[in-house]
Formats: C-alpha cells, structure tokens, sequence
C-alpha cells in the first residue's frame, strides 16, 4: 500500500525530475513515418485542453488544434436525446444532491457543512467516486453526478457543486506538474427541463437568491457549455465530428483509491464513435513496427467505444523510476468518419524537462 501511495502522490503536483531525459535517445533509430505534432498543452499547469482532428490538415501537414482554457467552463449539457449534465473533470469538480432540497434559495451552507466535507477529489477516500461522472464517457448510459434532468420539474433537486480548482500561478519544478491551484469554492444549482433543453438556477452557496439561464441542445455538438462562474454560454468542444483526441486533465479512478487527477491525459471523441486501441511492440524496434503498420493490419476487435480513456496516461510513465513516454506502445485511432490513423507518442517534455509539451507522430492508414 505504501508503494501505491508514494505512486499516486508522485503523480500530482510537483514532483521531482528523473535523470532520464525522454527527449534524447541514447542509440540511432530508424525515422518514424508520419507528420510530428506538437500539442499545445501549455506547459507544466497544463492549463489548456487541446481538440485534435486528425483529418483537418493545413498546408504544412498539421492537424487542427482547438485550445480552449481549463476553467473556461463548468457545467456541459448533453445534446442527445437524454437530459444530462456533466462537470469539468479538468478542474476537479464534484457534486452530490442535497437532501430534501427543492428550493434552492432556502438551502444554506449549514445544511450542506458534512457534505462539503465529503464532496472531494483526490482525497482517498473510495467512496468519493459517487460526486464525479462515470469516467468512462460512456453517455448517455453512464453514471453522472447530476442525475439526469426529470420530466416533472419537482422531482429535480438541488446539488452541491464543488467549483475544483483554479489553475496554478506559482512556478513549477521541471519534471513536475501542477494541475490546481487556488479552491474556486461553492455553489447550488438545480436544473429542469425547458422544451428541448434544460433551465437552469444557479447561486453562490450564501446566496438567498438565485439567477436562471436556459439551454438549448444544439445537434452540432456533443454538449453546450455553461460557465458558472462567468455566467454564460461557451463554447469549448469543436463540433461533435469534428474532433478525435483531446489533452487534458483529468479525474480518473484507481480501485481502492477513489477519485485522481491525472495530467498529461489524452481522450477520444467515443459519443462521435471515435475509437482507439494499443499496440504493444514485443519484441524488435518500436519505430519499425511502427513503421510497417498498414491498414490490412488494423484489427476492428480491438476497438473500444464505450471508454474514453483507451489512451488516457498509458503512453507515458511518471512516478520513482523517471518520468518518460513508453518506448514500446503505439495507437490505432478511428475517427468519427471511419478513417483511420496510427499514432505513437514522442515526446513529455520540452527539450529544457518541462512537462506539458507532448509530441506526437501520426499517419493516415
């Protein structure tokens, strides 16, 4: 147990930096096929979440990057057919209902004291995982913090909204991250149905008043996002095929553990049926593998839609023995059109050990 504790904690904010530099090779290889890309993450606070569409090219090669800032946004509403809400897993929300609560200007922080103590992220506690959404993605059958928005407006109460973190300001380390800051607080909020979207009311936890906001689905996209704190509609996500991989952070799940904070996680567009899985080099050069992967070799078994996480923190390795990208996987990803890419990471750092400066290279198959 102590061994897992010291990884987990090795894996947050600032950790010290191994002697392996991931960016040097220490022994010639073969060039890898395909173009290399640099994700704009934003440095060792990792303060963006970065949309990659592997299909827009521009005339140098490149792929189309949309970065949008971690706490641009705090709520997202589903466009689909069901009515659910997410949090921003980038930022450490969590959420869990009040007891009893209809009235959302009557709920006050005395009624809330020992939940806010138990609505928390990263904290060790496994029963935390019931205030943060189904990790998986897998909507809109997933579990969500927020249950999903009743037809009849009174059998929708009122939730407690732990607003996470805000981004870091401090410096950082090289080799570490730092993946939150200062505490954004409290709110409440309670959501119903309006027509074909949702109307929702929204106050600092002390407030005895409220404001409202409604949302309309728009089919474009996967959700439409809402900034509490901003007190408006944003747009974050491209449109809903118009992605395949994201960089973010991300609260994740270690049995035993509750709720984490992963940095350097990559997802894939699974609501678009975007789609990818691991290919593990046994044995031979990594980069020829690589290389020699064609599209006869692509296995449609393998490919998993109902998990967003297939790549998630798995390309790298952080933690006592150096903080590197592994030298043996590589990804097949299909993206929401069907096409598909091979794709292995390069790079974790800067050339200076800074992490927060992914690279990769990818190659239509």
């Amino acid at each position: 147990m102590k061994k897992i504790l010291f990884c987990l904690l090795a894996g947050v904010s600032f950790i010290s930096q191994s002697c392996i530099n991931d960016n040097e090779d220490p022994v010639a290889v073969l060039p890898s096929e395909g173009v290399s890309v640099e994700s704009h993450v934003g440095g060792p606070t990792q303060p963006n979440e970065v949309w990659v569409d592997l299909s827009d090219i521009d005339a140098q090669g490149q792929p189309k990057q949309t970065l949008t800032t971690r706490t641009d946004w705090d709520l997202a509403f589903y466009s689909g057919s069901n009515f659910k809400v997410m949090l921003n897993s980038s930022i450490m929300m969590a959420a869990a209902k009040v007891p009893n609560a209809l009235n959302i200007d009557a709920v006050k922080e005395s009624d809330v004291s020992t939940l806010m103590t138990q609505v928390q992220v990263a904290n060790f506690n496994p029963a935390n995982t019931i205030y943060i959404d189904d990790v998986n993605g897998n909507y809109p059958s997933g579990y969500t913090a927020i249950e999903e928005v009743k037809s009849n407006d009174a059998d929708n109460g009122v939730y407690l909204i732990n607003m996470g973190k805000d981004l870091y300001t401090g410096n950082v380390a090289a080799g570490s991250v730092a993946t939150g800051g200062d505490s954004r607080g409290w709110m409440k909020v309670q959501i119903v149905r309006q027509a074909d979207g949702y109307k929702i009311k929204y106050a600092p936890l002390a407030s005895t008043s409220h404001k409202e906001a409604v949302i309309t689905k728009n089919s474009a996209y996967n959700y439409t996002f809402f900034s509490l704190k901003n007190e408006k509609e944003v747009t974050i996500q491209p449109e809903k095929n118009k992605w395949d991989i994201s960089f973010t952070v991300f609260t994740n799940t270690i049995a035993g553990a509750g709720s984490y904070v992963y940095a350097d996680f990559v997802i894939t567009n699974n609501l678009s049926s975007a789609s990818a899985y691991e290919v593990k080099v046994t044995s031979g050069s990594t980069v020829d593998a690589f290389n020699k992967f064609k599209a006869g070799d692509v296995d449609n078994s393998k490919f998993t839609y109902n998990d967003q996480r297939v790549i998630g923190g798995n390309w790298r390795e952080v933690g006592p023995s150096g903080y590197q990208v592994k030298g043996d996987v590589f990804y097949i990803i299909k993206d929401p059109q069907g096409a598909f890419y091979k794709l292995r990471f390069t790079r974790l750092t800067s050339s200076d050990g800074m992490r927060g400066y992914p690279m990769f290279q990818y190659k239509p198959l």
